[in-house]
């Protein structure tokens, strides 16, 4: 019998009708004009889509060139609502958005069950929307692919580095980290920290990052740690908060979106 994660957040941060849900993300995308060559790994917001979305749109736009030679995603993201040491794979079969299921790399799953701080918790992905807001835009940009999804508990730079280092292959493998920025300050001040947070990932000073800089900053610390080992370059593509997209500016949240090269 097949396993399959269904939608914790379709209908609430995204669209819970498939053809209205590639509607909005093909005008998102569309919305994108400027579009560099598909990079290895990004950052990206994983808010609704009516906040953080034109954000995560101006990374996943510059996927489309890599259509059809990613293969995997290894897809990253804090926990929410579980508590826990290390990093949580899920044993599922597949994952499921309105746009269809997308199944799941075990082969490289078991490949990482083999460290120590990497445990099968199902508990953890079932209503996390961190890793969740991402595959209905991997579903408009990319081919056939596989997924491995990857929820950050408490873990090192070191750790989560190991684990992006473990997959991560050739041109067919994409890295995905997802976190948003700093959260309910008043715009201006949003602003200023958000774009320090920003020049710390672009110089991949991962030391400098903390949680009240980037809920998702273990991953995000994971992938910058890996990144200084590969001498990959950095690029902020887009800086901006709920303030600029669809909420007041008295308690905004912020969002980035980063690129990172070999």
């Amino acid at each position: 019998m097949t396993t399959v994660r269904t939608p914790a957040v379709a209908g609430t941060f995204y669209l819970n009708n498939a053809r209205k849900l590639h509607e909005q993300i093909q005008n998102l995308l569309a919305q994108v004009t400027t579009v560099g060559p598909a990079p290895k790994a990004i950052i990206a917001p994983h808010a609704g889509y009516i906040y953080s979305g034109p954000v995560a749109a101006s990374a996943y736009a510059r996927l489309r060139a890599a259509r059809d030679s990613i293969h995997r995603v290894v897809l990253l993201g804090p926990s929410h609502r579980v508590g826990f040491r290390g990093i949580a794979v899920s044993q599922m079969d597949a994952f499921a958005t309105p746009l269809g299921n997308i199944p799941l790399d075990h082969e490289a799953i078991a490949q990482l069950r083999e460290l120590p701080y990497v445990s099968a918790l199902e508990r953890v992905h079932v209503q996390e929307h961190s890793l969740e807001v991402h595959l209905p835009f991997l579903q408009e940009v990319l081919g056939d692919f596989k997924l491995v999804p990857l929820v950050v508990g408490d873990a090192e730079p070191e750790q989560v580095g190991a684990v992006l280092e473990l997959l991560w292959g050739g041109p067919e493998t994409l890295i995905v980290i997802s976190s948003d920025l700093s959260h309910y300050h008043a715009y201006e001040t949003a602003r200023q920290l958000d774009a320090a947070t920003s020049n710390a990932i672009e110089a991949l000073r991962y030391e400098d990052i903390q949680g009240e800089d980037a809920c998702g900053f273990h991953p995000v610390n994971g992938l910058l740690w890996v990144a200084r080992r590969k001498h990959l370059h950095g690029v902020t593509i887009d800086l901006r908060n709920s303030g600029d997209t669809a909420g007041p500016r008295d308690q905004v949240v912020g969002y980035g979106a980063y690129v990172f090269s070999e």
